[in-house]
C-alpha cells in the first residue's frame, strides 16, 4: 500500500475543467464533490457543481434551496449549482419527440408513443441527454472556470458512461426508424453530443476523475471494480479518496481501536488496488457535513475540526427495538415478500442478510435474491444455512433469456422480414430493462409460498422500477406480443401495495442525509400506495462505550436523528450498534464467518 497520501489541495492544483466524483452509494461522493466546489471557488475560480444523481442532496449538504437551473450559493461567491432532475428531463424528452408530431399523427398513434416513453429506460437516457450538454457544448456554460458532476451511484453512473456506445451501436444497425424510445430521428440529433461527451470524458486534459471510497472491504472493492469499468471506456485520468479514515487518539479503548483495526484490514486487503492510483485520505469527522463552513473544514487538514457536540436527549435510544423482536414481527405473516430500501451505502444488503438467515434459522424457506447491480450479495451464503436459497437477478442472463422467449414466441407467425426486424428491436438497451424487471416481478411472485427478501438497488433507480411498472407491462406487450402479458408482472403492483404480502424495511444511519432521504422514499412510496413496515437505523455509535473524544462526538451527534425518526417517521423502529463485523450481529452467522 501507497505509504504516502497527498493532501486534498493536489486534487485542486491544475485541475482540468471537468471532475467527476463516483463510487459506491453512501461514501461521501456528494460531500467531496461540494467541499471541491467551494475549495475551487474560494481559489477565485467560477464554477458550476451538477449532481446527474436521481437521489440527490446537494440542496441540503449545500444549505442553498436549487432546481434545474444553475442558482448561486450566496455563501460560496463563484460557486453555482443545479440538479438534473430524471423526471422534468424525461418530460422534455418526451415533448421533444412528439410536440413536432402534434396534428401529423392521429391521437391515437400519439397516446402509444407517450405510453412508450414513460419507462425508465426513457428516464436515463433523458437525464443523460441533459448531462451530455455540458460536456459537448463548452459554449454553453463559457462562464465558468470548472465543472464539478456529482454523479449517480457507481452501477448507474457506469450505465450512464455506456448509453452514447451502446445507443450509437443501435443508430448504426436499426434500419426500422423506430425503437423502444420512440423515432430514431430524436436519437439520431445526439449522436453527435454523444461522441463529444465521451471524447471529454477520455481527454485527461480535460476531465479528471476522483473515485471516493471509505476505508471498507466492500467499498474498496467497488471503487476497484469501477476504476477498471472506466480505464476500459478509456478513462485513465483518476484519483481515488479515502473518505472517513480514522486513528484512535486515546490506548486502550476498545471501540477505538476496533474501528481502526476494521479500517486497517480493509486497506490492506486492497494493496494493489490503492498502489495503482494517487489516493487522497479524508479523516473522519464528528458530525455532518452540511453547509459551505464545514465543507471548508472537511478538507482543512489539522486544525480545523468541527466544534465537540453535546446530545439532546439521553433515553432515546431506548425506545427502539431490537433485530430479532424485528424478524419476529415479520415472520408472523407466515410468507411473503420483505423488501429493504434506502439510500446507497446504509447497509441495505446486511439487513436483508441478516433478515433471511433469521427466518431461515427460525424454519421457515427463504429467498434472498438482489436486484442492485452493485450489491455485494453473497451467493455462497446459502450453502450452509437450510431452507435459504440465495440469487442474483443477473441483467446478462435474463437479457439473452428474455430474447430467445420473445424470438421462439414471435418468430413462427412472422415473415424473414418482420423476424429480422424484431430481432433488431430486441438488441435496444431497453430490452435489458425490461427483462431483469420480469424478473423482478417473478422473484415478488415467489412470496406466495415463502419468505422472499429483496435487497433492492439504491432509491433513484428502486423507484424507477416500482413505478415503471405499468408502462414495462405496455412496453412488453407492444414488443412480445402474448409473451408480454406476463402474469408476475400483472401482479406485481396489487402485490407491492398489499401490507400483508410486502414489508418494506426502510434502512438508514443516524445521519442527516440518509434519515432526509429515507424520508423522501417514504412519501413516495406512500404516493405509490405502498406504507412502509419499519426504518432500520444500522450501524449507530450512540451508547457505545467509549473515550475516544471523535466517536464519543459522533454518537452525540446522532441522537438528534435518532429521535427524528421515532417522532417524525417510523411507526416501528430498529437501532443497530456498530459492529465491525455486521454480518455476524445481531444475529452470528458462526457457520459462515466469510460472509
Amino acid at each position: 500500500m501507497s505509504a504516502d497520501f497527498e493532501s486534498f489541495p493536489a486534487l485542486l492544483d491544475d485541475a482540468p475543467r471537468h471532475l467527476f466524483f463516483t463510487g459506491k452509494g453512501g461514501v461521501g461522493k456528494t460531500s467531496m464533490a461540494c467541499a471541491t466546489a467551494v475549495a475551487l471557488a474560494d481559489r477565485g475560480q467560477t464554477v458550476l457543481l451538477i449532481s446527474t444523481d436521481p437521489a440527490s442532496n446537494l440542496d441540503e449538504v449545500l444549505e442553498t434551496p436549487l432546481s434545474g437551473s444553475a442558482t448561486p450559493v450566496q455563501a460560496v461567491p463563484g460557486l453555482s449549482a443545479l440538479n438534473i432532475d430524471p423526471s422534468a428531463a424525461a418530460a422534455r424528452y418526451r415533448a421533444r419527440l412528439i410536440d413536432p408530431l402534434l396534428g401529423a399523427l392521429p391521437d391515437a398513434v400519439l397516446r402509444t408513443m407517450e405510453e412508450q416513453l414513460s419507462g425508465a429506460c426513457t428516464t436515463e437516457i433523458a437525464a443523460f441527454d441533459e448531462f451530455t450538454a455540458f460536456l459537448a457544448d463548452p459554449a454553453g456554460t463559457i462562464e465558468f472556470d470548472h465543472i464539478v458532476f456529482d454523479t449517480a451511484p457507481t452501477g448507474h453512473t457506469i450505465r450512464l458512461l455506456q448509453l452514447p456506445k451502446a445507443w450509437t451501436g443501435f443508430l448504426d444497425s436499426n434500419t426500422s426508424g423506430t425503437s423502444c424510445l420512440g423515432p430514431l430521428a430524436g436519437l439520431e440529433k445526439q449522436r453527435s453530443a454523444y461522441s463529444a461527451a465521451l471524447a471529454t470524458l477520455a481527454d485527461p486534459t480535460a476531465t479528471r476523475l476522483a473515485l471516493v471510497t471509505r476505508p471498507e472491504a466492500s467499498a474498496l472493492a467497488e471503487a476497484a471494480r469501477t476504476s477498471r469499468e472506466l480505464g476500459a471506456l478509456g478513462i485513465q485520468n483518476q484519483l481515488l479518496i479515502v473518505n472517513g479514515y480514522f486513528h484512535s487518539t486515546v490506548p486502550g479503548d476498545a471501540l477505538g481501536e476496533a474501528v481502526e483495526e476494521h479500517m486497517r484490514q480493509a486497506m490492506g486487503g486492497a494493496e494493489q488496488f490503492l498502489a495503482s492510483l494517487p489516493v487522497i485520505r479524508v479523516p473522519l469527522r464528528a458530525g455532518n457535513v452540511l453547509g459551505p463552513e464545514r465543507l471548508r473544514q472537511l478538507v482543512g487538514g489539522a486544525g480545523t475540526e468541527f466544534p465537540a457536540i453535546t446530545p439532546d436527549a439521553d433515553d432515546v435510544v431506548d425506545a427502539f427495538t431490537s433485530m430479532e423482536a424485528l424478524i419476529t414481527q415479520l415472520e408472523l405473516a407466515g410468507h411473503g415478500v420483505i423488501l429493504t430500501m434506502g439510500k446507497g451505502g446504509v447497509g441495505k444488503t446486511t439487513i436483508a442478510t441478516n433478515i433471511a438467515v433469521g427466518l431461515a434459522e427460525r424454519g421457515h424457506p427463504v429467498t434472498l435474491s438482489t436486484t442492485d447491480p452493485a450489491s455485494h450479495l453473497n451467493l455462497s451464503l446459502g450453502d450452509g444455512i437450510p431452507g435459504l436459497v440465495v440469487e442474483r437477478i443477473d441483467p446478462e442472463i435474463e437479457s439473452a433469456r428474455y430474447q430467445k422467449m420473445v424470438v421462439a414466441e414471435q418468430g413462427a407467425q412472422l415473415d424473414a422480414a418482420s423476424l429480422a426486424l424484431l430481432k433488431e428491436d430486441l438488441q435496444s438497451p431497453c430490452t435489458e430493462e425490461i427483462a431483469v424487471f420480469r424478473a423482478f416481478a417473478r422473484t415478488v411472485a415467489k412470496g406466495s409460498d415463502r419468505f422472499v427478501v429483496l435487497d433492492t438497488a439504491p432509491t433513484g433507480h428502486t423507484l424507477l422500477l416500482l413505478d415503471a411498472s405499468e408502462a414495462y407491462h405496455r412496453e412488453l406487450g407492444r414488443q412480445a406480443g402474448s409473451s408480454g402479458q406476463n402474469e408476475a408482472v400483472r401482479q406485481l403492483l396489487p402485490r407491492l401495495r398489499d401490507p400483508e404480502f410486502t414489508k418494506v424495511i426502510l434502512v438508514t444511519l443516524a445521519e442527516a442525509t440518509p434519515v432526509h432521504e429515507a424520508a423522501a422514499l417514504q412519501a413516495d412510496l406512500r404516493r405509490a400506495q405502498i406504507e412502509p413496515f419499519a426504518w432500520v437505523v444500522n450501524q449507530s455509535f450512540a451508547d457505545i462505550p467509549t473515550s475516544d473524544p471523535l466517536l464519543v462526538a459522533r454518537g452525540n451527534s446522532e441522537t438528534r436523528y435518532l429521535r427524528e425518526v421515532l417522532s417524525q417517521h417510523a411507526a416501528y423502529a430498529v437501532r443497530i450498534p456498530w459492529t465491525a463485523h455486521p454480518l455476524e450481529s445481531p444475529l452470528a452467522i458462526a457457520h459462515n464467518p466469510n460472509v
